[in-house]
C-alpha cells in the first residue's frame, strides 16, 4: 500500500522533501536516544556539546552537514562527535523515504495510502531511539515502549474505522490479541529459561517492545518479525562469539534485532516475507 502514482508523478520531488524532513527527525532521535537514560529533557535546553557545554551554531546542527562541516568534531572544544550522529540522521531519511512505497499488510483491504504512510513515519521513528538506547544500555525504556502501544493501537483504529465499522472492530481486536500474545509469549519463554538455566532468555523490556510491535502489526506481522530476529540475533551472536568480540556467556541486546524485523514486515509486508522464509498463513 503505496503512495499513489499521481501523486508521486504531480511532486517528484516529494522524495527529497521527505529525506530532508526524516534526517531532521533523526536528529532529534539521536538527541532523544542520549537524554533519556540520563533522565534530562529533550527539550531543554538547546542542543550543546556534551564534553564543554557549549550552545550549538545553527548551522553546526544540520542533519549530516553539520557533521561534515565540523569535521566531526566540536567546534568549541575539538571533542570528536560520534560518526552515528550523522548515519541515524541518513538512516531516519532513508526509512522516511521507504515508508512512500512501503507495502504493511497489517492495516486492512483498502486503507487511505496518506493515512497509512503517516503511520509508518510514525513507527519507524518510534523504534529508532529504542534500537539505540538498547544498543547502549541493554535497556528498553518501558514509557516508550507503553506509549508506542498505544500509537500503534490508535493509528490501527483510525486506519481501521476509516474502512468501515466491521474492518476497525476486526483490526483493533486482531491487534490487542497479538500485543498480549507477544506479551505473554516473550514473559513466558524468559519464566521458563529462568527456571531451566537459571537466568531469563530475554528481558522485560523485550516483551514489551514485542507487544508494541504486536499493536501495529498483528499477528502474522509479530510472527514474522520474531523468526527475523531470532534469525539475525544468532546470525550476529555467533560471529561476536566466533570473532572473540562477544564472551560466552555474556549478554547482548535483542531490541534492535526486533525493531529491525518490525521495521522489515512494515516495508515489505507479508507477502514478501512469507514465501522468503518458508512460512505460510493468509494476511490478517
Amino acid at each position: 500500500m503505496s503512495v499513489p502514482a499521481p501523486l508521486l508523478a504531480s511532486f517528484p520531488n516529494l522524495p527529497i522533501g521527505v529525506a530532508l524532513i526524516g534526517a531532521c527527525f533523526g536528529s532529534f532521535l539521536n538527541l532523544v536516544a542520549w537524554r533519556l537514560p540520563r533522565e534530562e529533557s529533550i527539550l531543554l535546553p538547546p542542543s550543546h556539546c556534551p564534553h564543554c557545554g557549549s550552545r550549538l551554531r545553527w548551522y553546526e546542527n544540520l542533519p549530516v552537514l553539520g557533521w561534515l562541516w565540523l569535521r566531526g568534531r566540536c567546534g568549541h572544544c575539538g571533542a570528536p562527535i560520534a560518526i552515528r550522529y550523522p548515519l541515524v540522521e541518513l538512516l531516519s531519511a532513508g526509512l522516511w523515504v521507504a515508508c512512500l512505497q512501503a507495502t504493511p499488510a497489517a492495516m486492512g483491504p483498502r486503507p487511505l495510502a496518506w493515512l497509512v504512510v503517516l503511520a509508518g513515519w510514525l513507527l519507524l521513528s518510534w523504534l529508532l531511539p529504542l534500537l539505540l538506547i538498547d544498543l547502549d544500555y541493554l535497556w528498553l525504556p518501558e514509557p516508550l515502549c507503553r506509549i508506542g502501544l498505544l500509537l500503534g493501537l490508535g493509528m490501527t483504529a483510525i486506519i481501521g474505522f476509516q474502512q468501515g465499522e466491521a474492518v476497525g472492530r476486526a483490526l483493533l481486536f486482531h491487534h490487542l490479541l497479538a500485543a498480549g500474545v507477544a506479551l505473554v509469549g516473550f514473559e513466558g519463554v524468559s519464566a521458563l529459561a529462568e527456571r531451566l538455566i537459571g537466568k531469563p532468555a530475554l528481558g522485560l523490556g523485550d516483551a514489551k517492545l514485542a507487544a508494541m510491535l504486536g499493536a501495529w502489526l498483528g499477528l502474522t506481522g509479530l510472527g514474522i518479525t520474531v523468526v527475523l530476529a531470532v534469525f539475525g540475533g544468532a546470525v550476529v551472536g555467533s560471529i561476536g562469539r566466533l570473532s572473540g568480540r562477544l564472551g560466552r556467556h555474556q549478554p547482548f541486546p535483542f531490541g534492535p534485532f526486533l525493531a529491525a524485523g518490525g521495521a522489515a514486515v512494515w516495508l515489505w509486508g507479508h507477502d514478501f516475507w512469507l514465501p522468503l522464509l518458508g512460512l505460510v498463513g493468509p494476511a490478517p
